[in-house]
């Protein structure tokens, strides 16, 4: 129960997809204008990975490796990502109109967001039992849904302030970007080897 917990916390905080690993900065930066917008997309994100989590560790162990497919592994793990990002966008335009429209293009776009493909490579990499991979793709979902409203937060607040001229916009939001993966990275070796 500790290792997942440490595996938890290591994927959420520690080695955080986004400010530590660098994956996923399109829809960081892009749909992190609004809390509201920021919050949905990563609950979408994190469902999006705990379902291609589950199915690409099931194709892989009952279907790829039984059968001496694994040349097949990318493939099968694009097409698993696909078809749960479109499951996930039929049921956002389904129970909230004003979500999918506040989403915009960002949601179809969880299909080549790198932290999806990334998490599958990377916990194919470790070898992870099925509650592993599941705990790991909760966590990192938990950390991208932390990052992507914190840093909405920080830029509604930037909104309104009196930032110099030079700094408004982008770059205001990129410094932060930068103290945010600083702060973030201050937990390296709290959760020792946790992925």
């Amino acid at each position: 129960m500790t290792h997942l917990l440490f595996l938890f916390f290591g994927a959420a905080i520690v080695n955080n997809f986004v400010l530590v690993r660098f994956l996923g900065l399109c829809p960081f930066l892009g749909v992190s204008n609004k809390i509201s917008a920021a919050f949905g997309m990563g609950i979408a994100t994190t469902f999006v990975l705990l379902m291609t989590s589950m199915g690409c560790y099931a194709v892989n162990s009952l279907v790829l490796i039984p059968f001496n497919l694994q040349s097949l592994d990318l493939i099968m793990d694009i097409v698993i990502i696909a078809l749960t990002v479109q499951l996930v966008e039929i049921a956002i335009r389904f129970i909230s109109y004003d979500l999918y429209n506040a989403l915009g293009i960002y949601l179809p776009l969880i299909t080549t967001n790198c932290v999806v493909l990334g998490l599958v490579l990377l916990q194919n990499s470790l070898q992870f039992s099925f509650s592993e991979a599941c705990v790991f793709a909760l966590g990192a979902g938990t950390g991208f849904t932390l990052v992507l409203t914190l840093f909405a937060a920080i830029r509604e607040r930037l909104a309104i302030s009196d930032v110099p001229e030079p700094f408004k916009n982008t770059a205001i939001a990129l410094i932060t970007a930068g103290l945010l993966s600083l702060a973030f990275m201050g937990f390296a070796g709290f959760a020792g080897s946790a992925a």
